[in-house]
C-alpha cells in the first residue's frame, strides 16, 4: 500500500463528506434520518473549519479522515469501499503519533468500531446515555 497523510485543506470537504457519508451509511445504521441530515449539515459548516483534519490519500484518492482534539479523536472514517484494508489502522497510527491522542468515544451500536479501537489497545472506561450533541445514541468512552 503506498499512501501519504496530509492536512485537509477547505477544498477537500466535499470528498470528506463522501466518505463520511459512505463509512455512516456502512456503519450507523441506528442513525436516524432527521440526524443524518443535521450532521450532514454540522460537519463541514461546524465541525471542520474548527478542527486539524487529516486524510490518508493513495492513488490521488482520498480513502479516509482523521482528527484528534485535546487528546480525543474526533473523527476516524474509511470510505466504506476501502473499509479493511488497513487505512483506518494506518491513520490512527499517524494520528496517535502526531497529537499523542488517548481517548475516544465510540457509538455504543457500532461495535465495529469498539472492536477496531480495542485492538489499537483502548479499553472502555465509561459511558454516556447521550453523544456529544445531547442526542439518544449511548456512547462508549475509551482510553489507552
Amino acid at each position: 500500500m503506498s499512501h501519504f497523510i496530509r492536512l485537509a485543506q477547505a477544498e477537500d470537504y466535499p470528498r470528506i463528506m463522501e466518505i463520511w457519508e459512505s463509512a455512516v451509511q456502512a456503519t450507523h445504521d441506528f442513525l436516524a434520518e432527521a440526524d443524518f441530515m443535521y450532521f450532514k449539515e454540522a460537519i463541514p459548516g461546524d465541525y471542520l473549519p474548527n478542527l486539524e483534519v487529516y486524510l490518508i490519500i493513495e492513488n490521488d484518492k482520498s480513502e479516509g479522515f482523521a482528527s484528534v482534539a485535546d487528546g480525543n479523536l474526533e473523527m476516524l472514517f474509511i470510505h466504506n469501499d476501502t473499509r479493511g484494508k488497513g487505512y483506518g489502522k494506518k491513520l490512527y497510527e499517524f494520528m496517535k503519533e502526531k497529537t499523542g491522542l488517548t481517548k475516544v468515544d465510540v457509538n455504543e451500536q457500532n461495535p465495529q468500531a469498539i472492536g477496531f479501537y480495542e485492538k489499537m489497545g483502548f479499553k472502555k472506561i465509561g459511558r454516556s446515555e447521550k453523544d456529544g450533541s445531547g442526542k439518544d445514541y449511548p456512547i462508549i468512552h475509551m482510553s489507552l
